[in-house]
């Protein structure tokens, strides 16, 4: 590993700790380097707030320092206003000589314009260092300007024998599969994603809240797939515990809005009240239900999802070829009949045990 793969393995690693609460902005990291030592590091703040280059730029005690350092960063600086100025004129301003970039960003209003904004100024700047590590970093914010669509993650959990769910039921609960670590390890997942989808039937089964309990973080956005508007406030997740997005279809009934209650976007705070948004899609175009959802997700700024749905849901996704990694649970519990797992390929990247339960990562390749 040289010097410049050193340093901006750094930058990934702090980086990281922008996970959950940057998006839909990527997840930063960016440090200085003087004189072979790190002199300032920064990463991406909350949505709305500075920026990895500034939060390293400010963090450096001797500001006169700067002009005889180089600014490692994952990704190009900016070049355009959005909720803060440019870094690459911050980094102009503080005539930080040398830039090492990990990747270009591929997103339009940047793409190269940073870059060429910094050579313009007389900076040096070198571009593609760790370059497959840093998109893999990056893979939600890549993938939504890539593709057009969030980065979609596939939960479920299974029984030794390969049931996600018995043939009946006692209760309207989840029945638990997996340990109590294994649990957990969902909830920090789901504080590191903007949102979370599941179905009609999940919910009226489980009666789940999708909410980070076992963690700490934001809860994600709760999509909710309810095509006839079956779902009430008798179910736990019709609160304002977190933002929903119901998802539903041409012949159901909106509900009447409470006096209270009001639509949210992504930005805004949240208000009082039951905040829902209801967007209809076209079910009897079953070949691109995940295609019209992806959408959906995509207009409204969410850069992320986790599909905890049932096999129906899950399968959708599988069979539309819209998923990006599946992350499965297989424990010790046996059901002998029931609803059978959904079926995916691709490539295993990581199989660990959590105690009696076992983890598999598979990437869609």
């Amino acid at each position: 590993m040289n010097i410049h793969e050193k340093y901006i393995k750094r930058c990934i690693d702090i980086g990281k700790n922008g996970l959950g609460t940057t998006a839909p902005n990527p997840m930063v990291g960016c440090v200085i380097v003087h004189a072979n030592k790190i002199i300032g590091e920064g990463f991406t703040s909350p949505f709305g707030g500075a920026h990895a280059e500034v939060n390293a730029i400010n963090s450096v005690k001797d500001q006169s320092l700067l002009s005889k350092s180089t600014l490692y960063v994952t990704l190009e600086p900016c070049s355009h206003y959005g909720k803060t100025p440019p870094c690459a004129d911050a980094i102009i301003a503080h005539n930080i000589p040398k830039i090492v970039i990990g990747t270009i960003d591929t997103h339009s209003k940047v793409a190269g314009k940073g870059v060429a904004k910094l050579e313009a100024a007389g900076c040096e700047v070198i571009v593609g260092i760790l370059e497959d590590d840093v998109k893999a970093h990056h893979k939600r914010f890549f993938t939504f300007h890539n593709k057009q669509r969030p980065y979609v993650i596939l939960k479920w959990a299974e029984t030794s024998d390969g049931f996600i769910a018995p043939q009946t039921r006692d209760a309207q609960q989840p029945v638990w599969i997996t340990n109590q670590l294994s649990r957990q390890l969902v909830h920090k997942w789901r504080a590191e994603e903007q949102s979370i989808l599941v179905g009609t039937n999940t919910v009226i089964a489980d009666n789940p809240s999708l909410t980070v309990r076992d963690w700490t973080g934001k809860n994600p956005i709760r999509v909710i797939l309810d095509r006839e508007l079956k779902l009430n406030s008798e179910y736990i997740l019709l609160n304002n515990d977190a933002k929903n997005l119901i998802i539903h279809g041409d012949n159901a009934i909106l509900p009447k809005p409470e006096a209270n209650q009001k639509s949210w976007s992504l930005h805004p705070p949240l208000g009082r009240g039951f905040d829902a948004i209801y967007i209809e899609i076209d079910w009897s175009l079953e070949n691109t239900i995940a295609k019209q959802i992806c959408t959906i997700l995509y207009n409204n700024n969410i850069n992320s999802v986790i599909i905890e749905g049932g096999r129906q849901t899950l399968q959708t996704f599988i069979n539309e070829n819209l998923w990006d990694e599946a992350r499965v649970f297989t424990g010790p519990t046996t059901f002998g009949a029931g609803t059978k797992a959904p079926q995916c390929s691709g490539k295993l990247v990581l199989k660990q045990n959590l105690f009696d339960d076992t983890l598999k990562i598979i990437v869609n390749d």
